[in-house]
Order: C-alpha cells, then sequence, then structure tokens
C-alpha cells in the first residue's frame, strides 16, 4: 500500500488547503514588492486562474472546473488603490456562525475612510493566529451580474492576503482591483465570514473579481 493511499482524507485535504495558503502568501509577497502594478495584477489574476483550474483546494466544484475558463476580473485601474490610516471607531466585536468551523470571533480595530467610497470597519480576528481582515458590500453586489452577494474581501491576512501598509504610520494599501470573492461564493460547503454592516457601502466598485463565469462577460 503506497504512502498517499493511506493517509486519511481529512489529511489530504488539510494538506491540500495548507498549500494553498503557502502559494497565497507567496503571490501577495509578490505583490507588495511590485512597482508595475497593472503587470502585478496579472500576474495575480492569471495565478489564481491556474490554481482554481488544478489546485486540489480549488473552491470550485467538480462540474465547474469543467467548463472553467477564468475568473472575472476587470483589467486594473489605479484609481482604486487607496493607502488608508486606521481610525479609531467604537469598539465592537462579531461572532460569526459557520457551518464547519464553529463560531469565529472578530473584534473591530477602527474604520478606515476610502476616498469616494465611505467608511470600511477593519477586524481583526479574535482567535489564534490573529489577522486583519477587511471585506466590502458594494452596491453592485445587489445587482444581476455584478459582485458576490456577501461581499469580497480586500484583506484576510491570516490566509495570506496581505497588500501590506502604507507610507504613512499605521496606514493600509487597500487596492480594490485585488478584491476578491470567498471560496463560498463558489462552494456553499465552505465556511466564509461575509460583510457585516459597517462593510457594506451604497456606491459600485466596478474593478476586482466578479461573479460568474468566464470573462466574455465583462
Amino acid at each position: 500500500m503506497s504512502a498517499a493511499s493511506s493517509t486519511p482524507d481529512r489529511a489530504v485535504s488539510a494538506l491540500a488547503v495548507a498549500d494553498w495558503r503557502r502559494r497565497t502568501a507567496a503571490l501577495y509577497a509578490e505583490l507588495r514588492s511590485a512597482t508595475d502594478l497593472p503587470a502585478a495584477h496579472d500576474h495575480w489574476r492569471r495565478t489564481r486562474d491556474e490554481l482554481f483550474a488544478h489546485h486540489p483546494a480549488s473552491p470550485l466544484l467538480p462540474a465547474d472546473r469543467e467548463s472553467f475558463t477564468g475568473l472575472r476580473v476587470k483589467p486594473y485601474d489605479p484609481a482604486w488603490r487607496f493607502e488608508c490610516v486606521i481610525q479609531d471607531a467604537e469598539p465592537a466585536r462579531i461572532d460569526v456562525e459557520t457551518g464547519t468551523d464553529g463560531v469565529v470571533p472578530f473584534e473591530r480595530l477602527g474604520l478606515v475612510e476610502v476616498p469616494g467610497v465611505g467608511s470600511l470597519d477593519v477586524w481583526r480576528l479574535a482567535s489564534y493566529g490573529g489577522g486583519l481582515f477587511v471585506p466590502v458590500r458594494d452596491a453592485l453586489s445587489r445587482m444581476p451580474g455584478g459582485t458576490y452577494g456577501g461581499g469580497r474581501y480586500l484583506l484576510d491576512t491570516v490566509k495570506g492576503a496581505d497588500l501590506g501598509g502604507g507610507r504613512a504610520p499605521w496606514s493600509l494599501v487597500l487596492d480594490v482591483n485585488f478584491a476578491y470573492n470567498p471560496s463560498c461564493a463558489y462552494d456553499e460547503t465552505w465556511a466564509c465570514p461575509l460583510a457585516p454592516p459597517g462593510n457594506v457601502i451604497e456606491v459600485e466598485i466596478p474593478v476586482g473579481e466578479r461573479y460568474g463565469d468566464g470573462r466574455l462577460t465583462l
């Protein structure tokens, strides 16, 4: 019997997810050091297409992999890159009930004011590993063919999605061109915290990953 055939399925799954996170962390390390942002964005898109199409931890359902031609990602627009200083906000806590990971707690660290967009709460995962979490749900999430209804992620540093700090102290780089759908947008068995009220905005954010199949309809 080979070592692979004797490995429990749950271990195989956990190792696949760990590898996905390593690759994601390596990708974002490249993004943080990039100077040609449109090229970096294209590299981000192509790398994620490859992971979604071929990686064992891809969130795509098997039937969807067969017809997958790429994620719906808008071309890079530098007007949607911001460096935002974290400002004080009333402390708050949310407990996200998930089907697989139990209750996941988050604490609000503060908020950022994003020009032309509005304010977004900045959250910290209040359990082992910590990590910053900034989701956003824009007006397009309520329109057919728009963005994912539960919101997209700008930062989820515990998962490796980390664009780093800005030039000012206590600032974050929030480049909405890199907004991406959580895994539950593709397979509901994944447990994903969705955007809470302080991360819901009334403007449309046309860049980043859109919802649906292929790029032909962009």
